[in-house]
């Protein structure tokens, strides 16, 4: 099928007509001082998303939480895996790293409601190298809030047990994305990479108030109006590790698989293994479980309460990010079979 210009703009044109009511992420917003002049508890309120953010970027005590009507909740427990009821091709998105940077920013999940914070490697902040012709992360890249990659269990699609965090997300829409925002996006795709005997599902998706999410529905799509892309981004999840000195990382089944299995299988699985997690079936062993929506849950705390019960800022103290190791702004060259090329005298 040919796809014109004027196709696509009533496609669009349509969409917009049809499409959900917006919904507030266009900005990273803090608050030292909350203002939210609305009832606290009911619906999740999009509108109501604010952030607190606390020490220096680029530093291990760094840390970032999410406020709903000025109270906090967690990123990974309380905003809900779907915003719509009946549509399960659409998920919400937890955006810890925007595109283009390198910070390995991630959900805490040992911490009381899960803040964002920055990943170590040998007791230093970590970071991702750049791979040509890609700098740092090329896309948006985050978690899938009410997931859970189950440990105790093999995932069936992939044989190995879950890698014990959320299910990742990698968003190839348009914004960059900040940390902290959480988003609606459609799901289109996954890989599954085995990452050291593990499975960590890598969902592709795209925001829904991307250009072109009307238009894309699956993987084959995306190459219609973006040709090369989630080619390029299937083999960075293969090959980002090596220039670190690790090997390449294999695909369970080599390539993308479909968006109905993981809206069918996946993402229902996930969140399923999730509920055992809060609700206790599972063993926590470590993981944090306090939430504010479910309060027949052990980890239930009032949301009136939680700031003062589990010890959580109620201010900005937002101080100047640290430098950046200056090997991060080196560039690092695979060939074909994507081993690293050596730059230089060894």
């Amino acid at each position: 099928m040919h796809v014109t210009q004027p196709f696509v703009a009533a496609v669009l044109a349509a969409a917009a007509n049809a499409a959900p009511a917006p919904y507030s992420y266009g900005k990273d917003n803090h608050t030292s001082s909350c203002t939210y002049n609305g009832t606290s508890g009911g619906k999740f309120d999009y509108d109501a998303l604010s952030l607190r953010e606390v020490g220096a970027r680029n530093t291990l005590d760094w840390r970032i939480w999410l406020l709903h009507k000025c109270q906090p909740i967690s990123f990974w427990h309380d905003v809900p895996l779907y915003p719509y009821e009946n549509d399960t091709t659409i998920v919400n998105a937890v955006v810890e790293i925007p595109r283009w940077t390198d910070g390995k920013i991630e959900i805490e999940s040992e911490e009381p409601l899960t803040p964002i914070f920055h990943d170590d490697r040998n007791d230093a902040p970590r970071y991702v190298e750049s791979v040509w012709p890609h700098r740092s992360y090329p896309f948006v890249y985050g978690s899938i809030p009410q997931t859970w990659e189950n440990p105790n269990l093999d995932h069936p699609f992939t044989n190995e047990p879950g890698d014990n965090d959320p299910i990742d997300f990698f968003d190839i829409g348009q914004d960059m994305g900040y940390t902290g925002q959480v988003r609606q996006s459609k799901v289109l795709g996954a890989l599954a990479p085995n990452d050291g005997g593990e499975t960590d599902w890598k969902v592709l998706v795209i925001d829904v108030r991307d250009p072109i999410a009307p238009l894309v529905n699956s993987v084959e799509d995306v190459e219609k109006f973006r040709p090369g892309v989630t080619e390029a981004f299937r083999d960075w999840f293969r090959y980002y590790k090596v220039a670190r000195g690790d090997g390449v990382i294999p695909l369970v089944g080599g390539d993308y698989v479909n968006a109905s299995y993981i809206t069918e299988h996946v993402l229902p699985q996930g969140h399923e293994w999730w509920i055992d997690l809060v609700s206790g079936s599972e063993d926590p062993d470590g993981l944090d479980v306090n939430q504010i929506s479910i309060a027949e849950y052990d980890g239930y705390v009032a949301p009136s309460e939680a700031a003062e019960e589990l010890e959580i800022p109620t201010e900005d103290d937002i101080q100047p990010a640290a430098p950046r190791p200056a090997e991060y702004d080196e560039w690092y060259y695979l060939d074909e079979e994507f081993g690293l090329i050596q730059q230089g005298p060894e």
